[in-house]
């Protein structure tokens, strides 16, 4: 076998344990074939090996759902020896007084890899691990707003409304996400969450590809609107300090 066909197979394992990693599973083999663009054959087969080493569980009616190992991998990864980014990220929490997160893109959805928690009296839900939509999430709108536009639109499509502020028309997220550009941050103003309001800068790779984004998150009632926004420029920067470690 050569290295590029190698390459290729490991890839695909790679985009099926994604899928399987999906919010809303356990997922059926139509849903991750349909997902990945691999064939059901190909894809029923990749299970199997994925299922054997314990990375992918059937629930034995037809679904797979996340195994042991890549549980275990996780927590490898979210426990891993600072590459700088946790320094950078503390320093940032402390001048902010608040909740800070880097999360990372992944398909339709962003994930948590870091959190630094605020000192404050209330502790926000968010894990490492946790799994945040692009459309109404702070993080996830700055991912949105750098992609190409054919790339976003295919992501604007039959969107789920967490809470009444969320948008949901595909145009007025195209017109808030060319404001997000303009800024340099995005907003979450209670559209994912009740009470809770976030702020996020996109984490881009030197082509300017967002690969996910860090966040300031303030509970409505305690923090207001402009204190946050107040932190923007801050935040801009420490996005620009963050981005050459995850890309």
């Amino acid at each position: 076998m050569t290295s590029g066909a190698s390459e290729g197979s490991a890839l695909r394992t790679l985009r099926v344990l994604e899928a399987v990693a999906r919010p809303g599973g356990p997922h059926r083999l139509g849903e991750i074939s349909a997902a990945t663009g691999i064939a059901k054959p190909s894809t029923h087969r990749i299970l199997g090996g994925l299922t054997g080493a314990g990375y992918v569980v059937g629930d034995g009616d037809g679904a797979y759902g996340l195994g042991p190992r890549t549980y275990a991998l996780s927590a490898t990864i979210a426990s891993s020896e600072d590459t700088g980014g946790d320094t950078v990220l503390r320093r940032f929490q402390s001048e902010v007084d608040q909740t800070v997160h880097v999360a990372l893109r992944s398909g339709d959805h962003a994930i948590y890899v870091r959190k630094v928690d605020s000192e404050g009296p209330y502790r926000m839900a968010s894990r490492i691990g946790g799994v945040l939509p692009l459309h109404c999430t702070a993080i996830g709108k700055a991912i949105l707003a750098h992609l190409p536009g054919e790339e976003r639109a295919g992501l604007l499509r039959g969107l789920p409304a967490p809470t009444e502020r969320t948008l949901t028309d595909p145009a007025a997220l195209e017109q808030e996400l060319a404001q997000v550009r303009a800024n340099g941050y995005a907003l979450d103003d209670e559209e994912n969450e009740r009470t809770i309001r976030c702020m996020a800068a996109p984490l881009l790779d030197r082509d300017g590809r967002p690969v996910g984004g860090v966040s300031i998150s303030t509970i409505t009632f305690q923090t207001p609107k402009e204190a946050l926004l107040g932190h923007s420029a801050r935040l801009v920067e420490t996005a620009a300090l963050l981005a050459p470690l995850y890309t």
